[in-house]
């Protein structure tokens, strides 16, 4: 089973969360037991599992990621002008995979599913990819 969630992302750098509509998609297959693989195929965005209660974690995430890959540095050599981007996705990593129990994502009390722009605002999309267990 094979979702697709379109974005509009509006920011440069940005975490959108995901976990209410793919906890639908998860509801919607009707999903008991298995996986979700949420998989995003952009090499200038990632997908992270984090905290979604206090908004002040994404601000201070994204912040620190600016810090320690910077915009613009002088040895950067890409020609399109966004390694940084490449670098914060790589750090943040292109996919996550959540136990789906009792026909829920199995989060952590302030756990979250996040889509991570870092070169917008774009058209994006992530991909869900529910497995279910053989033996529900």
């Amino acid at each position: 089973m094979l979702h697709t969630i379109k974005l509009r992302t509006l920011q440069r750098d940005d975490m959108i969360e995901l976990t209410k509509q793919i906890s639908t998609i998860v509801r919607s297959a009707g999903m008991v037991s298995g996986i979700a693989i949420v998989y995003c195929p952009h090499t200038t965005a990632g997908i992270t599992i984090n905290e979604n209660a206090d908004p002040d974690v994404k601000h201070d995430v994204l912040m620190r990621l600016d810090e320690c890959y910077p915009w613009k540095h002088a040895k950067y050599r890409h020609a399109e002008g966004n390694s940084a981007a490449h670098l914060k996705a790589i750090t943040v990593g292109s996919s996550q995979t959540i136990i789906i129990h009792e026909g829920e994502l199995l989060l952590g009390t302030w756990q979250g599913i996040y889509f991570c722009e870092f070169d917008g605002p774009r058209e994006r999309q992530c991909i869900v990819r529910l497995i279910p267990d053989a033996i529900n």
